[in-house]
């Protein structure tokens, strides 16, 4: 139920939240510990680099506790799975876990076969203070209804997917975001939704996984909506588009537009709405 005594966020309180968290991952270059896939290690690793975070690309289980440890949050990306990846996973889960540190799970292609799903749900059932990153149809597979999907590509669009989302946050007591041509960040107390971004963006693999990993860098300090990285991704990619001849270029200009983004680029070109 409502209280009336609580203030709901506005969009100028939430844009001074999403700056003011820039401000702290850029201060306090949090280590992120990331058990990504194969095709992506390159990308989010520098992404994590140009906003200001600490990444690592830990896999191996033998040292996943001291990582852990000292670590600020786990990003988990199914995209490239096996048996022996799973195990090392849920390891890393408990880790985390028994650290308190923020989970960040990435269901690549979830609903594209069982492993994938089943994996997904695993994951998510054992995390704790969860935030899950997908695209539409991922998020739909996840919350267990049927999506359309071809590989790691969605076939649903982002607003398709609200009720799904809302039923993971319930379901795990997650915070969930949902990327698409409209972003959607969905927690238990609100739906806001951000229109930046550029049509050019899913012509290069790792977008995604590349939010996914910014979302376990925001949520390092203490950002654990998912709001801030999603927004600020979003338009660098913006940003990035209008200096790109195509899906190469925009790719470095990305990592330039991460690195080099301001409070006052965030204010002049955040498209945001609080949905509910």
């Amino acid at each position: 139920m409502h209280n009336p005594s609580q203030q709901t966020p506005t969009s100028a309180s939430l844009t001074e939240s999403i700056i003011a968290a820039l401000a702290l991952v850029r201060e306090q270059k949090p280590l992120v510990v990331n058990i990504t896939n194969y095709v992506v290690m390159n990308n989010t690793a520098n992404a994590l680099l140009a906003i200001g975070a600490s990444p690592i690309m830990a896999h191996s289980r033998q040292e996943m506790a001291e990582m852990m440890h000292i670590a600020r949050s786990l990003v988990i990306n199914i995209g490239t799975l096996d048996s022996e990846w799973i195990e090392r996973m849920l390891f890393a889960v408990e880790q985390a876990n028994a650290n308190n540190k923020p989970i960040v799970l990435d269901p690549v292609g979830c609903g594209a076969s069982v492993l994938r799903t089943q994996t997904a749900r695993t994951l998510a059932a054992k995390a704790n203070n969860l935030i899950i990153r997908g695209n539409a149809s991922e998020i739909i597979a996840l919350a267990g209804e049927a999506s359309q999907t071809k590989g790691v590509d969605a076939l649903d669009s982002s607003d398709t997917a609200l009720a799904a989302a809302q039923a993971l946050v319930t379901q795990y007591h997650a915070n969930v975001v949902i990327s698409g041509e409209v972003d959607y960040v969905v927690t238990a107390s609100q739906t806001i939704s951000l229109s930046n971004g550029h049509h050019m963006m899913p012509y290069v693999t790792g977008m995604g996984c590349s939010l996914t990993a910014l979302t376990g860098a925001f949520a390092a300090i203490g950002e654990t909506s998912g709001l801030a990285a999603t927004a600020i991704y979003a338009i660098a990619g913006e940003i990035a588009a209008e200096q790109s001849a195509g899906p190469a270029s925009l790719q470095l200009n990305i990592i330039d537009g991460l690195y080099h983004i301001s409070a006052e680029q965030i204010c002049q070109r955040l498209n945001m709405d609080v949905v509910a």
